[in-house]
């Protein structure tokens, strides 16, 4: 029987349809939940607000309600509604406010009523209510809101005002992702464009993309304020884990002191005609010597010290200088229910250097310690518990 195999051409023109077809429908999705989340968390804070300017009563117990509903909201939703997060959500909507949130949605559509602020108190009740009583028509909410949530949750970080509405604006305008408006803001566009003498030039500038401002679709989908919003597990893979953990190993060996100076991540090193990265690579001032770190995400073997040899070798001849104490390195192990640290001294010239080195270095112990609490506050994150854990806390 013979099988008939398509033509490679029109082979690659439908794949690349169907690849095309895929990438838009995820993006329409993450925009879509993106708004209607935007959205709710808008509503959230307008009735926060409003039953706060109730009376002053309930002003003067308005914080502790926040956390109050908080905890019971995590209890019921999961992570992503504790009070830190409604808080925000109070700030977002001060931010936008309802005069400039209804003067938007009514030059899109002539549905205004769900804006329409609650008629008032039941005297008898207490409770609020809508002058229609019905339910906040959240996809036409939704219209107003263009950026995704993390988008504005950037923008709230910006103090100033105008600053605010010209990053908003811009981004809007220029189609950036959250990435590169991160970019922007932290570059302070805003006032080196308000500087400038020729502005149009530098708002052509600031639409120009770099590389790692794109966001993939799959990205945008695992945004963890869409994963915490839909209630979904915020899984991470073997390499995001590593990723996380690294970076917060870096943070916490900087805040140890001015020994360490950060030289370099993932750096390349070639022998013979293999390839092998190094995760992270200080210089340590008080000892003058370079610490080879290699993180495992699993438990600990003697392949890992073998190979954490080739690298104090290969960085013993090709990367330590002539006035510096010979390279030491850190292994790492972070395998579920149990985190190890292990320091390679073998090699060094004399015993006292050793000794030295293992007086100044951290202590083992407390890196494993460091590297197993990190891992469980990652591993909280992404079963969904509730509240806000922050990674490094």
């Amino acid at each position: 029987m013979t099988t008939l195999t398509p033509n490679p051409s029109d082979y690659a023109l439908v794949h690349a349809d169907i690849v095309a077809l895929l990438d838009g429908a995820r993006r329409a999705a993450a925009r879509s939940v993106n708004a209607l989340m935007t959205a709710t968390y808008w509503e959230i804070g307008r009735r926060i607000v409003e039953f706060e300017q109730g009376g002053q009563d309930r002003a003067a117990y308005g914080e502790a309600m926040i956390k109050r509903l908080g905890a019971d909201l995590s209890r019921q939703f999961g992570r992503g509604f504790g009070w830190r997060n409604l808080a925000q959500m109070r700030a977002f909507y001060l931010a936008w406010p309802s005069d400039q949130i209804l003067q938007t949605l009514s030059a899109k559509s002539s549905t205004t009523r769900i804006l329409q602020t609650p008629s008032g108190e039941s005297a008898a009740s207490g409770n609020l209510s809508t002058t229609s009583g019905l339910l906040p028509d959240l996809p036409a909410l939704a219209q107003v809101f263009p950026l995704p949530w993390s988008a504005y949750v950037r923008l709230l970080s910006v103090k100033n005002p105008q600053a605010r509405a010209f990053y908003e604006i811009e981004a809007l305008r220029g189609g950036w992702s959250v990435r590169q408006l991160d970019r922007q803001i932290g570059s302070q566009f805003y006032e080196r464009t308000a500087l400038s003498h020729n502005k149009a030039a530098m708002l052509k500038k600031g639409e120009v993309a770099k590389p790692g401002d794109a966001l993939t679709p799959e990205q945008a989908i695992k945004d963890p304020f869409v994963l915490e919003f839909l209630g979904l597990k915020d899984e991470y893979s073997e390499s995001e884990l590593e990723e996380a953990l690294i970076q917060h190993l870096t943070d916490f060996l900087l805040e140890l002191g001015d020994d360490f100076a950060f030289v370099g991540r993932q750096r390349r090193l070639r022998i013979d005609d293999s390839w092998f990265r190094v995760d992270l690579l200080f210089f340590h001032r008080r000892l003058k010597c370079l610490l080879v770190i290699d993180l495992k995400v699993g438990k600990f073997g003697y392949a890992d010290a073998g190979q954490m040899h080739l690298y104090l070798n290969y960085a013993r001849e090709h990367w330590m200088k002539l006035d510096e104490n010979p390279p030491v390195g850190l292994i790492l192990c972070a395998e579920k229910g149990a985190a190890e640290a292990h320091y390679a001294l073998e090699g060094l010239p004399n015993k006292v250097l050793a000794a030295e080195y293992q007086t100044v270095l951290p202590n083992e112990k407390l890196l494993a310690e460091e590297l197993d609490k990190t891992r469980r506050e990652l591993e909280a994150r992404r079963i969904g518990r509730g509240g806000d854990a922050e990674i490094g806390k």
